[in-house]
């Protein structure tokens, strides 16, 4: 028997034979299928002829099936069951019982998120576990792969193929110091250019917008300490003449703690475009669904709450409404 073409095999018809395997008998087996008899016996007619044997032949009021078809439906009704398997809707995600791993990928840029996350998470899903991951240069190929169930981008690097995007509120800029440091007594371009700034050092693969404003204006800054992550911010500006130039969220919930003044910058930086990452493949996953809503929504809760807190915090000095505060 000549090697049959696959891509003139219909689906169907296959199906149809495993309906008259079962059946014998082509009445039956249209009423099975919600088919006339017709069609029925037109469908045998044509995987006949595709298949080049008999495969179901009358004899005795029945349908007898040759030794090639007996050896094809053993075959063919795992397969169809796989398939059927496969392209079948996915099973509903109940946070309650579940006992998946999810993986994220942020930086650590509000404590708040981070414990938030957990702990929502425990009380919707407990038998859950969440594993945070450091943002890489590898973080979006493995996001495209579906190896991590989201991340967040901040600026606008080009996205892989097969990744999927949720547009955030963009991220502004607020500059940070401890309360008695010498350039809250005198804010400006002169005292930005001064006093040392320490940056934090997270790859994502878009220059800071702080970097490109200030050398294009002749603001350009003097980077005194490069760290790799934000926890040692609030430390660090307290007991150093160190400046630091963020967004909101990352200093909001440690100002109080450690006595740091936020002030608007003195040059207009543009906002930073902040997306949230997750693969193609995990679109229409229930449980993938839940999670990325899960992370997106209380992110995006702190993000707006502690631009609003800024926004109403800071007192611009050059605009005669008294002394700095946090």
């Amino acid at each position: 028997m000549s090697e049959i073409d696959l891509s003139r095999l219909d689906l169907n018809l296959l199906v149809v034979f495993t309906v008259l395997m079962r059946e014998r008998n082509v009445t039956r087996a249209a009423e099975d299928l919600g088919r006339t008899q017709s069609a029925v016996s037109h469908s045998l007619a044509r995987l006949r002829a595709q298949l080049g044997d008999p495969l179901l032949i009358k004899a005795g009021g029945r349908m007898t099936p040759t030794p090639y078809a007996l050896r094809l439906h053993e075959d063919i009704v795992p397969i169809l069951r796989s398939i059927q398997h496969v392209v079948s809707p996915p099973e509903p995600f109940d946070p309650a019982t579940s006992r998946r791993q999810f993986r994220i990928a942020f930086p650590d840029n509000s404590r708040a998120f981070l414990t938030n996350i957990y702990a929502r998470v425990q009380r919707e899903a407990p038998g859950v576990a969440v594993e945070w991951l450091t943002p890489s240069a590898d973080m979006l190929p493995m996001v495209a792969g579906g190896q991590i169930d989201i991340c967040e981008l901040a600026g606008s690097a080009p996205l892989p193929e097969g990744v999927e995007a949720h547009q955030g509120q963009p991220y502004t800029w607020m500059t940070y110091m401890r309360r008695d440091h010498p350039a809250a007594q005198d804010w400006g371009p002169a005292a930005w250019k001064t006093w040392p700034h320490v940056k934090v050092s997270v790859d994502t693969r878009s220059p800071s917008p702080v970097d490109e404003v200030t050398r294009g204006s002749g603001l350009t800054r003097r980077i005194g300490a490069r760290i790799p992550n934000f926890a040692s911010l609030g430390p660090l500006l307290a007991r150093t003449d160190f400046i630091a130039t963020l967004p909101p969220i990352t200093m909001v919930d440690v100002l109080e703690e450690y006595d740091i003044l936020a002030l608007q910058p003195p040059v207009e930086i543009a906002p930073m475009p902040l997306r949230f990452l997750w693969s193609f493949r995990l679109s229409n996953d229930p449980g993938s669904r839940w999670f990325r809503n899960l992370v997106i929504e209380t992110f995006s809760e702190l993000h707006r709450k502690a631009e609003v807190t800024l926004a109403t915090r800071w007192i611009d000095r050059a605009m005669g409404k008294g002394a700095p505060r946090a």
